[in-house]
C-alpha cells in the first residue's frame, strides 16, 4: 500500500535508532539446569551492563544480579560466559574489578549480597577469570585465569575455593596447569580422575592450531590426544571416564570425533563426517557448540554458512535435523536430559533464548520449543523488514564470494521512476567471523529508508571450511578488499544498485577492510574508486601500530594475516590505510570508543590526521566510556544517526528527522 513517492534514502521509517538500541540486549550463553534456564544479557539502557537472568517452569523471569553489578569477564578482552550456576546460586566475574563473586539465594527475598571469592588485585583488573566448571567434589571452581602483572600477561587453569578463603589471600588460588600462552575448556572427567583442556601458543589463533591435552588430577603430567599447528581442536566433553567427544577441523571442516584414551596413539573416530561446520571460531571462552543429551545422543549446531539444530547419534552417525521455526542457531548449547537451551533467530525472528525439548529416539512427535526471551519483544510491521537472499558471486581467479543481499523495503513509499538505490557493503569483523540471515533492526534502520545492504562473507570468513578461512592467510587487505569490491560491483552491473552511490562500512577488522578498500585497495583494484563513502567503526588503520598496541590475544594475529615482523615490514606499510590516503579516497566517517583496548583510539586518530592533511571530507566521532563495540543506548543512537546523515550528505539525499553530522575538509 504505497502512499507516497520519495527518493531513496529519504523514505520515512518507523524504525528509529532507539529501537535498534533496545534490540541490542545481547542474549548469550544459555545454561539449562533441570527445569531452569539461565542466560546473560547486555542492556544498553543500563549503560551496557551485563545481567544474569533465570527462568523456571512457571515462566517467571528473574533478574538475579542487581545494578550496579556487571557480570562481564575481560579474559582475552572478548570475554565469554561470565557466570556459573551453583546448587544454591551462582558465581560471576564482576566487570569493575574482575574478581569472582558468589551470589546465594539469587532472585529471592533475603538474598545475600555477592561475596568475593578471589582477592582484590594489586593492579586494577589484574586477575581475570573465565571458562568456569565445577570441580570434582563441588568445593572448587576450575577456570582459566589471565594475570596482568609487571608488564607481562600469563594464563593458567586454576582452582578457586568456593568457601571464600581466597578472597583475602591470592595464594589460596591453586595453579593446576600452566606453561602455554592460552587455555580453554577445562573439563574434568566424570570420575574426577582426569582433566582435559585445550591450549595453544603465539602466533597461532585458536582457529589455526590447538592441542587437546589430558592429565591425571594431582599429577598433571599431560599427554596430547589431538591437535597441532595445523589442526584446530575445540570443546572436549567427556563421554565416560576414558573417552571424549571433541570437535576438530582435521578433515578441513570442524566435525565431531570420539577420542578414546584407552587406545594411546589410536586415531579418533569421526562421528558422521560432513562438509559442514559443527563449531565456530573461539572468540569467546565458554562456547560449546554441541551438548550430550541424557540418552547419549548429541545436540549439535551445524551447517555451511547458515546453521541448523540437529541430533547426532554417535553410534550410527545418523544426523536428524529438528523442524524448528529458526534458520540460524548460535554456537553455544547446553543440555539437561532431553532438553536443550540455545539462542536462535531467523530473517523475520529476532535472536531469542529458546528451550528445545527433543523427543525420544524413534518417537513420531516433533520437538517442542519454548521461547524464553527475545532481543526485541515488539517488532515493526514485517513489511518494513528486509528479506535477505543468499548470493554466491564469482570472485577473482574463479573464487566464490558468499554474500547476503538486503534490498530496500518500505510498504508505504516508492522511489521515483528510473532511480536506483544506494547500497552499502557491510564488512563483518574478525576477520575470522561470518554473518547469517537473522533479523537485525540495525539493517532495517537503513533498508526501511531506501538504502540497500549487501553483507559479505569474504574470503577468510568462517562457516565454509578451513580452506575458505585460509584464503586470507597472508592476504589481509587483498582478498577481503577484492571480495567486497566484487560484491559491490556485481550489484551495480546487475542494475540493482546505483554504481555511483556505493558505500562500505565495517567494525574492527571490517573497519580495516573498509578503510583499505578506499585507500590502498583502490590502487590494487585498478578500476578507479568504487566506493563513494566509507564508515569505520573502531577500525584498524595502522598495521604496525596495531601489532604493537593491541591486546595480547590478537597481538600476533597479523603473523598469519600479513606475515611476521620485522621480515614483512614492507607489506605492513604497503597495505595499511595510513600512508595511502590520496586524491581518489572518498569521504570517511570514523566512529571510535575511547576505552577500546583492542583497537585503541590512536588508530582512528591516525587516519583522521591524514584525511585532514589531504583535504578529504571526513567526520571523526568519539564515545567516552565505550570499548570495542558500543553498548550504551546513547552511543548506538548517535552513531547510527551520524552514519545515515553521512551517507545522505555524500550521496545526495536528506534523511528526514536526522541531525546532520558536521564534516571537515573538502
Amino acid at each position: 500500500m504505497v502512499t507516497e513517492t520519495a527518493p531513496y534514502g529519504e523514505w520515512p521509517s518507523p524504525i528509529e535508532g532507539a529501537d535498534v538500541a533496545r534490540m541490542r540486549v545481547g542474549l548469550s550463553f544459555p545454561v539449562i539446569t533441570g527445569n531452569h534456564v539461565w542466560w546473560q544479557e547486555t542492556r544498553p539502557s543500563q549503560g551496557g551492563r551485563l545481567a544474569v537472568v533465570r527462568q523456571g517452569p512457571d515462566g517467571v523471569r528473574q533478574d538475579l544480579l542487581p545494578a550496579p553489578w556487571h557480570a562481564r569477564t575481560r579474559v582475552h578482552e572478548y570475554g565469554g560466559q561470565s557466570y556459573l550456576p551453583l546448587s544454591d546460586g551462582f558465581l560471576f566475574a564482576n566487570f569493575a574489578d574482575q574478581r569472582l563473586y558468589r551470589c546465594r539465594r539469587p532472585g529471592l527475598s533475603g538474598a545475600a549480597e555477592p561475596e568475593p571469592l578471589t582477592a582484590a588485585p594489586g593492579e586494577q583488573a589484574a586477575d581475570r577469570f573465565a571458562d568456569f566448571v565445577l570441580a570434582p567434589g563441588g568445593d572448587e571452581v576450575w577456570c582459566v585465569r589471565e594475570r596482568h602483572a609487571g608488564g607481562r600477561i600469563t594464563r593458567a587453569i586454576v582452582a578457586v575455593p568456593l568457601d571464600g578463603s581466597a578472597a583475602g589471600r591470592a595464594d589460596a588460588v591453586q595453579v593446576l596447569v600452566s606453561g602455554s600462552d592460552f587455555y580453554a575448556f577445562p573439563a574434568p572427567s566424570p570420575d574426577g580422575s582426569t582433566l582435559a583442556w585445550i591450549c595453544w601458543n603465539h602466533p597461532r589463533m585458536p582457529w589455526d592450531g590447538t592441542e587437546l591435552r589430558v592429565a591425571a588430577v594431582g599429577e598433571w603430567q599431560h599427554w596430547v590426544i589431538m591437535g597441532g599447528d595445523r589442526e584446530s581442536v575445540l570443546a572436549p566433553v567427556w563421554r565416560d571416564a576414558r573417552s571424549l567427544y571433541v570437535v576438530s577441523d582435521r578433515s578441513g571442516w570442524w566435525n565431531l570425533y570420539l577420542a578414546d584414551l584407552a587406545e594411546p596413539g589410536g586415531a579418533p573416530r569421526p562421528l558422521g563426517p560432513r562438509e559442514e561446520e559443527f563449531a565456530a571460531p573461539l572468540w569467546q571462552l565458554g562456547t560449546y557448540p554441541f551438548a550430550v543429551l541424557g540418552d547419549g545422543r548429541l545436540a549439535v549446531s551445524h551447517g555451511a554458512g547458515s546453521s541448523r539444530l540437529g541430533v547426532l547419534d554417535p553410534q550410527t552417525g545418523q544426523l536428524t535435523d529438528l523442524d524448528l521455526p529458526y534458520q540460524a542457531f548460535s554456537p553455544w548449547l547446553s543440555a539437561s536430559g532431553r532438553s536443550v537451551a540455545t539462542t536462535a533467530g531467523g530473517p523475520a525472528l529476532p535472536l531469542s533464548v529458546v528451550r528445545v525439548d527433543i523427543p525420544p529416539t524413534g518417537a513420531a512427535q516433533p520437538a517442542g520449543v519454548s521461547e524464553l526471551r527475545r532481543e526485541a519483544e515488539t517488532l515493526p510491521d514485517p513489511a518494513y523488514l528486509p528479506a535477505p537472499r543468499a548470493e554466491q558471486l564469482a570472485g577473482p581467479s574463479g573464487s566464490v564470494v558468499h554474500a547476503l543481499v538486503y534490498p530496500p523495503a518500505n510498504p508505504a513509499v516508492a522511489a521515483p521512476d528510473g532511480e536506483l538505490p544506494p547500497y552499502i557493503v557491510w564488512v563483518h569483523g574478525g576477520p575470522t567471523s561470518h554473518v547469517v540471515p537473522r533479523l537485525d533492526l540495525e539493517k532495517a534502520f537503513f533498508t526501511s529508508r531506501g538504502i540497500g545492504i549487501i553483507d559479505v562473507n569474504y574470503g577468510g570468513s568462517s562457516g565454509y571450511g578451513r580452506a575458505y578461512r585460509e584464503r586470507l592467510r597472508g592476504q589481509w587487505g587483498v582478498v577481503d578488499v577484492a571480495d567486497v569490491t566484487t560484491a559491490a560491483l556485481a550489484l551495480a552491473e546487475a542494475g540493482e544498485a546505483d554504481g555511483k552511490r556505493l558505500g562500505i562500512r565495517g567494525p574492527s577488522a571490517g573497519g580495516w577492510t573498509a578503510l583499505a578498500a578506499v585507500t590502498s585497495g583502490i590502487e590494487a583494484a585498478d578500476r578507479g574508486a568504487v566506493f563513494a563513502a566509507a564508515v569505520s567503526y573502531y577500525g584498524v588503520s595502522d598495521l604496525r601500530g596495531f601489532a604493537a598496541q593491541t591486546h595480547d590475544f590478537e597481538s600476533r594475529y597479523l603473523d598469519g594475516l600479513i606475515g611476521p615482523l620485522p621480515e614483512c615490514g614492507a607489506l605492513y606499510a604497503a597495505r595499511a590505510p595510513v600512508g595511502h590516503v590520496n586524491a581518489r579516497t572518498c569521504p570517511i566517517l570514523l566512529l571510535q570508543g575511547l576505552d577500546d583496548p583492542i583497537v585503541p583510539p590512536v588508530q582512528s586518530e591516525s587516519i583522521a590526521a591524514e584525511l585532514a592533511a589531504r583535504g578529504i571530507r571526513y567526520a571523526f566521532m568519539t564515545f567516552a566510556g565505550e570499548s570495542h563495540g558500543f553498548r550504551k543506548a546513547e552511543s548506538i543512537i548517535a552513531s547510527l544517526e551520524a552514519e545515515l546523515s553521512f551517507y545522505g550528505q555524500i550521496m545526495g539525499f536528506t534523511p528526514p528527522g536526522v541531525p546532520p553530522v558536521p564534516l571537515t575538509g573538502g
